[in-house]
């Protein structure tokens, strides 16, 4: 179960199964896999676990965003059902250090509200965010690698694909007058300039934390996920996944 770097890189590492890369269908153009991509929904838990049933599958790993509750308490579900094991591969959130000024908030909308009159939000929240209303006097810039609906008064989109560099988006703030910065604790390396840039102009940070998920098997780490699957996935010979 696919759609983040962490997948990406994991579905090119594999050898030695057959593999299948599932993505949710959400973006257009996404990167390359590995694997026989899958695209599009399952019909909910009972469809996942049909399919892991006569697909034949020997072991799932969700390695999909942390923000993506709702598909990981379905593979868990799912695989409880067909008695497929399945491991959490997820990246470990951010931390503040002494010199952020991070708030912490429990959604994008609860972060957006708390924005003070006449405040820039720079706002980093993926294609649900295109939705968000600022109150009165504030201003949203949203950042999307494709182009959302309808956006209500006072939101801007810039449409740019990552990575971005901490010069790339000190650049941008000051240049669009950025006064905070919202974002979802999606953790990762690449993702952590915006909040390098945020901390090197002095900007408060509106920190949305991640969603409950059921209890699973859970690593952090790429070797980790590998090591699982060497563990419980069935060899098919010689099988790879070359580019």
């Amino acid at each position: 179960m696919a759609g983040t770097a962490e997948a990406r890189a994991l579905s090119w590492a594999v050898r030695g199964v057959e593999l299948v890369t599932s993505l949710a269908g959400v973006t257009e153009d996404p990167a390359r896999y590995g694997g026989t991509v899958r695209r599009g929904g399952f019909g909910g838990v009972a469809g996942l676990a049909r399919y892991l049933q006569t697909a034949g599958i020997d072991a799932v790993v969700d390695a999909t965003h942390p923000f993506a509750a709702q598909m990981t308490a379905h593979a868990v579900a799912a695989c409880g059902l067909a008695h497929v094991p399945l491991l959490r591969l997820e990246r470990p959130a951010w931390v503040a250090g002494p010199q952020d000024d991070w708030h912490a908030f429990d959604s994008v909308a609860a972060a957006v509200a708390a924005l003070p009159a006449g405040a820039v939000g720079f706002v980093a929240a993926g294609r649900s965010a295109s939705a968000l209303e600022p109150g009165p006097s504030a201003r949203l810039v949203l950042r999307m690698i494709e182009a959302p609906g309808p956006l209500a008064p006072g939101v801007e989109v810039i449409r740019a694909r990552p990575p971005f560099s901490v010069e790339d988006e000190v650049a941008l703030f000051k240049a669009r007058g950025i006064t905070h910065l919202l974002c979802k604790n999606a953790g990762g390396g690449p993702g952590r300039t915006k909040l390098d840039a945020a901390r090197r102009l002095g900007l408060p940070v509106h920190m949305v934390a991640r969603p409950p998920v059921p209890e699973c098997t859970r690593v952090e780490t790429f070797a980790a996920a590998l090591a699982w699957l060497d563990r419980v996935a069935k060899p098919t010979g010689d099988a790879a996944n070359s580019p």
